[in-house]
């Protein structure tokens, strides 16, 4: 099962050992439309303004102006309606999807840890990339070149296991960290 969830931030659990957990609150869905194996097409809400285009979703599938946002979703249930968060209830460990923090273009320094040159007499070589070994053969530059250029703002997943589930308020506590900032919107799926 997959669930649209928002990162609220991170805190820690208060016991014996203290444990470091990320807080999701799971964004409350419509499924809209059942698909072939438990796919469904889901609307959700993220708190911006929408064009002709998903206005005219809005009005095929009934919704509400604030359902601005759709996806199409693994779900447990067998009919339209609002989607079922019970499956969280026996859940151990979670898929978790955000994007990554965007960091913007990024020298060589920062984006790989390269090490940089003597920072002294005059040497014009203190945090550059230098040679990239184009020389005669083959004469381009090869894939996968460490240089310099955009960072962050790519899809990552990480499997974490779940703390606590707040049914009431639909926030789930998950061990560890998830990438994005806070109020970023992204997946869960049930691992098991």
């Amino acid at each position: 099962m997959e669930y649209i969830v928002e990162k609220i931030g991170m805190s820690r659990t208060i016991g014996k050992v203290s444990t470091p957990v990320s807080l999701l609150k799971i964004v409350n869905t419509k499924i809209c439309e059942l698909k072939d194996e438990n796919r469904a097409i889901v609307a959700y809400s993220n708190g911006k303004s929408c064009n002709k285009a998903v206005m005219g979703q809005q009005k095929k599938y009934n919704l509400s102006k604030e359902f601005n946002k759709f996806a199409t979703l693994e779900v447990s249930n067998s009919e339209v309606g609002d989607q079922d968060i019970s499956p969280l209830n026996e859940a151990k460990i979670l898929k978790v999807s955000f994007n990554s923090k965007g960091k913007g273009f990024q020298g060589v320094v920062k984006r790989h840890g390269f090490g940089g040159g003597p920072k002294s007499h005059g040497s014009r070589f203190h945090r550059r990339h230098g040679s990239i070994g184009n020389c005669e053969w083959p004469g381009r530059v090869q894939p996968g070149m460490k240089m310099a250029g955009h960072t962050g703002n790519v899809k990552v997943t990480v499997k974490n296991e779940i703390v606590k589930f707040d049914a009431t308020n639909g926030v789930i506590a998950v061990k560890g960290s998830v990438p994005g900032f806070n109020g970023a919107m992204g997946r869960i799926r049930i691992v098991k």
